[in-house]
């Protein structure tokens, strides 16, 4: 059988798998939605659990697409791009498996001692979901941003409290908001000695976790974080992408913003001093976001879906 057969049928398997265990989708339909017989399911979801590949969750028998990672660290100057494949569809399924796979690149830096800055967003609330430590972690979780009001499950500090809970550390709060009236009352927020001394601890951070954010779709969750953003100035100010709220150009250069010298949050000079930079992305609107981040040198390490990874892979070949 050749590479490319088994590295095909394996994919269906893995598809079945996560269909039958994780989205609770019946054998019959599986076989109906596949084409498959119903007699190859059942061989299928057999052949899993004889291969040790059912737990909790549904692993992948063919790793995280090892070469295709390999390219995109190269081309985007990181130390580890982890590509997830796609066995779904469904955004939700894709998140948790791209949230899975980065947990565990986290574990493997994680030590005693540690300090964690985050930001909020979907896609660090999904990395502390998945997170299953198999002991207690004596670390600091401490916001890298402000918060926004009513953003309760992804706000910055509630999902510090929830990763420090997990990890059995402390958590420290950040009383402001992500994004400040002006540039002024920034500058007032900054200098608040309870605000001053959470951004004094993040700037030591070891580790630092963050989303990468889309700004150019009129659903971007970044429009929401103020009243006062303008979607024509965002657009017109070039930005292809947001990291700790600081919109990117597609160069990896901060935008010429206005709403840049009104953000609540670590500069992106201070983000480059923390040692290990993880980011979490899914979903192929945000490859050219994903790919002017990887520009600016921000990160060490990301986790993405197959399908982003290979929309950004071709972005970047451009580069070259």
């Amino acid at each position: 059988m050749t590479n490319s057969t088994e590295f095909e049928r394996l994919r269906r398997l893995h598809k079945v798998l996560v269909m039958f265990y994780e989205q609770n989708i019946s054998q019959a339909k599986i076989a109906e939605l596949t084409g498959l017989s119903h007699t190859t399911v059942n061989r299928l979801v057999k052949e899993g659990q004889e291969r040790g590949l059912v737990e909790i969750t549904v692993k992948s028998p063919f790793g995280n697409m090892t070469d295709l990672g390999a390219l995109i660290a190269e081309a985007g100057r990181i130390e580890n791009a982890i590509v997830v494949p796609e066995v779904s569809t469904d955004p939700k399924i894709t998140i948790k498996s791209t949230a899975d796979a980065a947990a565990a690149a986290l574990f493997e830096k994680l030590e005693d001692g540690m300090t964690i800055a985050i930001s909020g967003g979907v896609g660090v609330s999904a990395i502390v979901e998945a997170m299953k430590p198999k002991r207690t972690y004596d670390v600091t979780v401490v916001p890298g941003t402000g918060g926004v009001q009513g953003k309760y499950y992804t706000d910055v500090n509630q999902v510090s409290m929830a990763m420090a809970e997990k990890l059995g550390g402390r958590a420290l709060q950040l009383h402001a908001p992500i994004i400040a009236g002006s540039r002024e009352a920034r500058d007032t927020l900054l200098d608040v000695r309870s605000i001053r001394d959470v951004f004094d601890i993040a700037r030591k951070a070891d580790i630092a976790v963050m989303g990468i954010g889309s700004v150019r779709e009129s659903t971007s969750t970044y429009l929401s974080l103020d009243d006062d953003i303008d979607r024509d100035e965002v657009l017109a100010a070039g930005a292809s992408g947001e990291l700790l709220a600081h919109l990117i150009s597609k160069d990896g250069a901060p935008c010429d913003y206005s709403g840049n010298d009104r953000v609540v949050a670590l500069t992106l000079d201070e983000l480059r001093q923390i040692p290990h930079r993880f980011a979490i992305a899914s979903g192929q609107h945000k490859a050219e976001p994903i790919a002017a981040i990887l520009r600016g040198d921000f990160l060490t390490t990301l986790a993405i879906d197959e399908q982003t990874a290979y929309a950004v892979s071709d972005i970047l070949k451009g580069d070259a």
